[in-house]
């Protein structure tokens, strides 16, 4: 390159500088408006993936206690209260900490033959009777860790979820 090529060029540069000067600034602007956007969006999603992982938990929880229950004998008070200890804790004794958060045994209900013997005594099936259990959690109330507008309702900023339940045969 020749030396007055480049002068050339350094001149052209000087030229440009007033534009640069108009437009400094402007990436932080379109920064912050697309923040503005992307913040709540990734909050919300976050959310919603903490709601979707707890409503699952809530039905492994139904799942696990209904399946303990269709293996015992109906309406025994000591295997309805294990159960709800399954649903709430996990273990059998009620010890540890919950599954979930606010989750107690009062939301647990169970219905059997000798509870609900209407809808859950001597079900015909095309290969004879059978008995049902079924395990309800009610109530659960899913409070996020980001108040977004997107989930405060006229209550306040949770969400209570619709019952859970799972019905499986049980032993006759």
């Amino acid at each position: 390159m020749h030396t007055s090529d480049f002068r050339s060029s350094l001149r052209a540069l000087r030229g440009r500088r007033p534009a640069l000067r108009r437009q400094a600034g402007t990436a932080a602007i379109e920064l912050a408006i697309l923040a503005t956007v992307l913040v709540p969006l990734t909050l919300g999603v976050t959310e919603l993936g903490r709601a979707m992982y707890q409503y699952n938990s809530l039905i492994k929880a139904t799942r696990d206690a209904t399946r303990y229950l269709s293996g015992q004998g109906p309406g025994d008070a000591a295997d309805i209260a294990i159960a709800q200890c399954l649903a709430v804790y996990g273990t059998r004794d009620c010890s540890g900490s919950t599954l979930l958060p606010g989750l107690t045994t009062a939301m647990v209900s169970v219905c059997d033959s000798t509870s609900c013997a209407g809808t859950h005594a001597n079900q015909a099936t095309g290969s004879g009777v059978i008995n049902l259990v079924s395990v309800t959690i009610s109530g659960y109330v899913f409070t996020p860790v980001v108040p977004l507008p997107v989930f405060t309702n006229l209550t306040g900023a949770t969400i209570t979820f619709s019952d859970v339940s799972t019905t499986m045969r049980q032993i006759l």
